[in-house]
């Protein structure tokens, strides 16, 4: 069967789609520790709408995406996607809409001879052909024809669409040039007058990381009607200026890193002083932990490196050198700078008394936690380690294999105690297993934090004098820091951390 897109179920939110927004909610909240979400208000409760997101995380993106908007999104995917029959069913159902694109009409060209057997048993068809650059829009000769008459077909029945123009996923801490398909689409609808396009950026604290924070952030509409009179006239010249709009909106909702050779100084910046920015808010300002914006502080950091590159580079070479020989003492005595930070800054004797009551009584709730979650925790890390051929698959890889891992092994643990001690006991079994997994996991994490302190303190026992170095490094990196944040803010007033 070849499926083509017009194929495509366009419909009001219905069960299956329901019920696929219940499991992404629940894996989003399973999987990341918190989901700032700005702006949703910005994507209309009716009428059509094009979503233009980033692409950061493979499939998580999608799920995220799919988790916060209420409205049923139809995503566009990539067409290899639909040759495999069960697959394809399942994203029609789903209501995604496929998209040929260059590098799979390129890889498709690598390997003519499959085309024949494949399009005789019936399967969806392989022939792909690449997009045309610039162009307005759609023509006979275009794979993608049928996908802008779907789109557009959806458009006139009032509903959401969502395009990664970035064109594939990528691991970079910026938005990548965008391709003209969103502005094709847009332009090409008969009644763009009456369209929404909205800006989508995806913001992860790290990408690789089970309980991290990402942020959702929905921009606001770009105005279509000013290109429609140019679209007219010279619809390439209209295709163009809509996408630069496009870009800069998505850009605008993304801790963006404008040039790459400036991303490592901005990782190394937030390893190192991200945290201190935040205890000097929540003393300064008397705020909660939750109610410091992270993003925020992030996205001002790489502002502020960038602001130095064009006015100081000289300052930021230094600040860079001595940040890399910091680091190579870490390396040097293996230890962390989480390590030397909590050396800095110690918890107050009554929260150290807590946190080891807290430790005592939680072991035997950790031990039997981790025994019984196990499984379910360390073979889907492993199988992402090892399956994940780009940064951008781990969690993807990760967040699969959990939701086929978790079931399967808590369903075999439960049908073992419902055996062995009854139906009584395996509900109850069945209970413990979240909860304890929970708690087992943030207790291994206190466990990491107390090994790399103790590491640390051995350093302080045998190579005092090394462990002296660190903390007075680390301390001089920070006062540099404190100086170049109130540099900045002195010389673009308004700004603010």
């Amino acid at each position: 069967m070849t499926v083509s897109a017009p194929a495509a179920p366009i419909a009001a939110p219905d069960r299956f789609y329901a019920t696929l927004r219940r499991l992404a909610r629940f894996w989003v909240w399973f999987f990341f520790r918190r989901v700032d979400v700005r702006h949703a208000e910005r994507v209309p409760m009716t009428g059509p709408v094009l979503l233009c997101i980033n692409h950061p995380n493979n499939l998580i993106d999608s799920l995220l995406v799919g988790a916060v908007v209420p409205r049923k999104v139809h995503y566009l995917a990539t067409a290899t996607l639909f040759r495999h029959q069960l697959l394809a069913r399942f994203l029609l159902a789903a209501g995604a809409i496929p998209v040929h694109r260059r590098q799979d009409a390129a890889v498709r060209a690598e390997r003519p001879e499959r085309a024949g057997p494949r399009q005789s048993r019936g399967e969806p068809m392989n022939e792909v052909r690449a997009e045309r650059p610039g162009l307005a829009g759609p023509i006979n000769d275009d794979p993608n024809t049928a996908m802008f008459a779907t789109c557009h077909r959806a458009f006139a029945e009032g509903q959401v669409i969502a395009i990664y123009p970035e064109g594939t996923t990528h691991a970079e801490a910026r938005v990548q040039r965008i391709r003209t398909g969103a502005a094709r689409i847009a332009l090409g609808y008969l009644r763009a007058g009456d369209l929404t396009v909205i800006p989508v950026g995806l913001s992860f604290e790290a990408r690789k990381s089970f309980k991290g924070r990402v942020l959702v952030s929905f921009g606001p509409a770009v105005p279509i009607t000013p290109y429609l009179d140019t679209y007219a006239s010279d619809p390439v010249r209209a295709v163009d200026a809509l996408t630069t709009a496009i870009q800069w909106g998505m850009e605008a909702e993304v801790v963006h890193v404008e040039r790459i050779d400036a991303t490592g100084l901005v990782r190394a910046v937030e390893d190192l002083y991200r945290s201190e920015l935040v205890r000097q808010l929540r003393e300064e300002r008397g705020l909660a932990e939750r109610q410091v914006d992270v993003f925020r502080l992030s996205r001002t950091i790489v502002d502020a490196v960038s602001w130095f590159k064009t006015h100081e580079p000289q300052r930021v070479e230094r600040l860079w050198q001595r940040i890399q020989g910091y680091r190579a003492l870490l390396e040097d005595y293996h230890v962390r700078d989480e390590a030397v930070r909590a050396r800095l800054q110690p918890h107050p004797v009554a929260r150290r008394l807590v946190t080891g009551w807290e430790a005592i009584v939680g072991f035997p709730v950790f031990a039997y936690g981790l025994a019984v979650n196990a499984l379910p925790f360390f073979v889907p890390r492993w199988l992402a380690r090892t399956m994940s051929h780009k940064e951008t698959d781990y969690a993807t890889v990760r967040l699969l294999t959990s939701i086929v891992a978790v079931p399967v092994f808590w369903t075999v643990e439960t049908w073992i105690v419902w055996r062995v001690a009854g139906p009584a006991w395996a509900a109850l079994f069945a209970l413990s297993l979240p909860i304890s997994g929970v708690l087992a996991y943030h207790y291994l994490r206190g466990l990491g934090r107390l090994r790399r302190a103790v590491r640390f303190g051995a350093l302080a026992l045998t190579r005092a004098q090394a462990a002296r170095a660190l903390i007075a490094e680390r301390q001089a990196l920070i006062a540099e820091l404190d100086r170049a944040r109130d540099d900045y803010l002195a010389s673009t007033r308004g700004s603010t951390f």
